[in-house]
């Protein structure tokens, strides 16, 4: 996991429901945990672009239902800031679902664009993404 240059608004706390872009089975995923992110006391996590996040299944096939996965952000809605000035923000929050820490996606293809910062954070994603915005 490489660090990321941009400034990435954190726009999805804990507890946010947001909709799965890979063909694992799962379709909707409900946030509850941030990995590698410290925060204050009292305050909730959040995550951004190219985040590690936990995530419990809310839809999807029976057999991924109720199930704890590990996912990572590839787009949201809050917009946020790359170095050269440009602010990117896309229509949905969606995340693709890993396997182990090496980044190994779970499904074989990854539905809609994903941003850049998260493929460059994670090289395994830029393989099976069609569109890299």
């Amino acid at each position: 996991m490489k660090a990321v240059d941009s400034k990435i608004t954190r726009g999805l706390p804990v507890g946010a429901v947001v909709n799965v872009a890979d063909n694992s089975g799962a379709r909707q995923v409900k946030i509850i945990a941030v990995k590698k992110l410290k925060t204050v006391k009292g305050r909730l996590q959040a995550a951004g672009i190219g985040d590690l996040v936990v995530c419990s299944v809310v839809k999807g096939k029976p057999e991924m239902r109720k199930s704890v996965v590990e996912a990572i952000v590839v787009r949201q809605k809050k917009e946020f800031r790359r170095p050269s000035g440009l602010r990117v923000k896309f229509d949905d929050n969606a995340v693709v679902i890993i396997k182990d820490d090496f980044g190994n996606l779970k499904g074989t293809m990854i539905k809609g664009p994903v941003a850049k910062e998260a493929c460059d954070r994670w090289p395994s994603i830029a393989r099976f993404a069609s569109i890299i915005i």
